[in-house]
């Protein structure tokens, strides 16, 4: 547990490799649209639980992968954003499952440490393009569903994406007050 407090607190912290492909605008939604590095994951997934619920079992998970328990007991230091992907049913709520991910930062990516929790599982992802929306604030699955409903909106006529899952993202240390960002991400199809 220090490892990880020492880790999110003093680490070095990643950006997960993108680059802006556009950027656009319809009423008050702004978005990017952005093709995302893929690479070595650690992936924690839950389910049978409330979205708030699953993020409060599977995120200390990969927080302790990443400050160090893990075979070579090692502090990787962080990426960002933490994502985690939702699946939506038909009426915009959530299904009662989800998936974190943890993009590997680069130093590790050939050679990854070996988690000692056997519900984290390593997996190679492959390069993605997603249409993104930021708001700020601590992000409940509420704020994820509206923001998602809107960023829909906003690209309706104009881009074609995945209706059967997107992504929440989050940038921020829990103990962040303020300035806090965090996203929704529509995969492009």
């Amino acid at each position: 547990m220090l490892g990880m407090i020492r880790n999110s607190l003093f680490g070095t912290v990643e950006t997960w490799p993108w680059q802006v492909l556009s950027t656009g605008a319809k009423e008050d939604v702004s978005y990017e649209e952005r093709a995302c590095e893929g690479g070595k994951f650690a992936t924690v997934e839950v389910t049978d639980k409330p979205v708030d619920e699953a993020l409060r079992e599977a995120m200390p998970k990969v927080m302790k992968y990443v400050g160090g328990t893990n075979d070579k007991g090692i502090g990787m230091g962080m990426t960002v954003p933490i994502s985690f992907a939702v699946f939506p049913n038909e009426d915009g709520s959530l299904q009662k499952k989800l998936k974190v991910w943890f993009r590997i930062p680069n130093q590790f990516q050939s050679n990854p440490p070996v988690p000692s929790d056997e519900s984290i599982k390593i997996e190679e992802r492959e390069s993605i393009t997603v249409y993104s929306t930021q708001f700020g604030g601590y992000a409940k699955e509420a704020d994820y569903i509206t923001q998602a409903r809107q960023l829909r909106t906003a690209l309706e006529g104009a881009a074609t994406y995945r209706g059967d899952i997107y992504f929440c993202t989050g940038y921020d240390p829990p103990m962040k007050p303020y300035g806090r960002r965090n996203e929704v991400w529509l995969l492009k199809t």
